[in-house]
């Protein structure tokens, strides 16, 4: 008889084990133990052992799924208006017994009980309380669709899909070689520079990127300094077991309003990408909506390949 309970502490071992089963897909990271949860997952400030709800039978574990809140709209707290369920994971053997429906169930309630009035699948910021580092990328998309029997769970239980997120991959392997007529003017007024110790802004982002000690990669005005296009970078260890390269993701690329439409973004990405072909990296990642075509247009400019695609679902309440 399968049993279901809350989070308790002598749960991560065997929580790293049902991952190892139930996320054996490109997008995961595979643990050699179960400390990697402990820092992206249990040591959140905001973690709460209700959220996580552990199936078992006969006492072993067999499957787990976790539930949470995204910030308010200064990022300055947690919010309980919209609840969002992280992730849900099954031993193999133990799948097409209902387990995974009750457990999504019980989280249902958890979130409704604590006040939440949406309802979301798969985590996407603002709604990417824990799991970053460990699961989707170089940011969290919601989930992913080379997972493929996730979607059909999650609509055959009333969630519908949402906004969806398309991750691109580039290979430094390979030559780069970008031809840009634009390049020449803005060499000459700007540079690229990285700084290893940045503020983050909020302190939701703090919860969430902290550990990584991300890099902001700023494109300055070589007389003044100013910064006239941004991107946060960070070497994604966990993945480079996974997919044996090197990798680095990039995320919140964003160029000054007034300089926008000159080619600031794909110089601030060429040299970017050159600097980690120096430093010996072998895959560069980043993720864009898939309602942005023109982030879609520059990362296929410069030879990034749509690897996967993630999605957010959501479930009405009424």
């Amino acid at each position: 008889m399968v049993q279901y309970r809350k989070f308790r502490n002598d749960d991560p071992p065997g929580l790293a084990e049902i991952w190892n089963e139930a996320f054996a897909g490109r997008g995961a990271v595979r643990l050699r133990s179960s400390s990697p949860l402990e820092r992206h997952v249990f040591a959140k400030p905001y973690f709460d052992p209700d959220g996580l709800i552990v199936a078992l039978e006969n006492g072993v574990r067999v499957g787990f799924a976790h539930a949470g809140f995204g910030p308010n709209e200064t990022e300055s707290r947690l919010s309980h208006d919209r609840g969002v369920i992280c992730l849900i994971g099954l031993r193999p053997s133990f799948q097409r017994r209902g387990i995974g429906a009750e457990l999504l169930q019980r989280c249902d309630k958890y979130l409704r009980e604590r006040g939440a009035t949406e309802l979301h699948a798969g985590a996407m910021h603002p709604l990417n309380p824990f799991y970053f580092g460990l699961y989707g990328g170089s940011e969290l998309p919601g989930f992913l669709d080379s997972d493929p029997a996730t979607g059909p769970f999650l609509r055959k239980h009333g969630y519908q899909p949402g906004a969806a997120s398309f991750i691109f991959q580039r290979r430094l392997d390979q030559p780069f070689n970008i031809a840009d007529g634009r390049f020449g003017a803005i060499r000459r007024c700007y540079e690229m520079r990285l700084l290893p110790q940045i503020k983050l802004g909020t302190w939701w982002q703090e919860c969430v990127l902290g550990l990584v000690e991300p890099v902001e990669v700023r494109l300055e005005e070589k007389w003044t300094g100013q910064a006239a296009a941004t991107a946060i970078a960070w070497e994604m260890e966990g993945f480079s077991w996974r997919w044996e390269a090197p990798t680095v993701g990039v995320m919140n690329l964003q160029v000054r309003e007034d300089l926008r439409r000159q080619g600031l973004g794909k110089f601030l990405m060429a040299q970017l990408i050159r600097h980690l072909q120096e430093q010996y990296f072998g895959l560069v990642e980043v993720q864009t909506m898939e309602s942005n075509q023109a982030a879609i247009k520059l990362y296929t400019g410069l030879g990034f390949q749509h690897v996967d695609t993630g999605r957010i679902y959501r479930k009405q309440t009424a």
